[in-house]
Parts: C-alpha cells; structure tokens; sequence
C-alpha cells in the first residue's frame, strides 16, 4: 500500500523536488502522496472514485434514495443511475422498493459492498504514518499546532 509513497522520483520528478521552494508547495505534495494512496487503494478494489464514495456513503446511509447520492456526488441523476448500475452488477448494492412504491427504490450496500470498502481509513491513518515518519513526537504536536493556526482562519472545505 505504501510503496507509491516510498518511491524515490525520477527524471523530471526529481527535477520537480528541487523547485519546491514554499511551504505550500510542500504541503500540496503531502497531499498529493496522501491522494496516491487513496487512488490506488481504490484501484486495487475496481472501484471509481466516485463508486468508492457511494459505496461508503451507502455503508453510512443505508436505505438512502438516488436523488440523496446525487445530491452527495453532485451529479445528475442519470449518472447516479448509471453508477449503481455498475455497482449492482457487481453484487456491492441493492435496490429494494419499500412501501409498494415501484418509483421509490431505497439503495443498500451490500454486505459484500461493505466489506470491499472496509479499511479504507485504516489504509489512509498508514499512509499518515508513512508520510510523518521523519518526525519526533515533539515534531508532529508542533506541525499540527502550526496547521491548525494556518487553517484556523480559512473557510471549512466544502464537496462543490
């Protein structure tokens, strides 16, 4: 899992390394390491981007309506559709129709779909450990104590 984030670059990578000159650049590489990781977790599985997330969020909100996951993935409702689909074929999700409503399906995650997903934050805190291994314990309270200050006066991230 953490062999894209003990690679040594190569090429024009390595050239790439020694421009790295602020400290934002620098944060921006962690980033992406931590985002390597994550994509190839989720490659590792045949898995989208986007079918990891509607799988995890189906593992937290099950019985959620296609409009909920297209709302959470912003995209149309054809996409979501198309994605379940995939996903259904595979045996990871379920539609079920509650109610006697025929229009109104409900979506679960498959205990199989679970299972595919399971680990993923276990697999990302490795991948911090990985990144923050060159640090002390003193190191890392600090790092975190200075991030914090940093992103303290930022808006919070938003998913749009």
């Amino acid at each position: 899992m953490n062999e894209s984030l003990n690679a040594k670059p190569t090429g024009t990578e390595h050239e790439h390394e020694l421009t790295l000159t602020s400290s934002l650049e620098l944060v921006r590489w962690i980033g992406w390491a931590q985002r390597k990781v994550g994509e190839d977790w989720i490659k590792a599985r045949e898995l989208s981007h986007e079918q990891a997330f509607a799988l995890g969020f189906l593992a937290q909100n099950p019985g959620s309506i296609q409009r909920d996951i297209a709302q959470m993935t912003r995209t149309s409702a054809a996409s979501v559709s198309s994605l379940l689909q995939g996903l259904e074929r595979r045996g990871l999700i379920e539609r079920r129709t509650e109610g006697g409503n025929e229009r109104s399906k409900r979506v679960y995650a498959t205990p199989e779909g679970v299972e595919l997903i399971a680990g993923f934050e276990t697999a990302m805190t490795a991948a911090d450990d990985t990144i923050l291994a060159p640090l002390n314990q003193a190191e890392r309270e600090t790092l975190h104590a200075l991030l914090t200050k940093v992103t303290s006066v930022l808006p919070q991230p938003t998913r749009g």
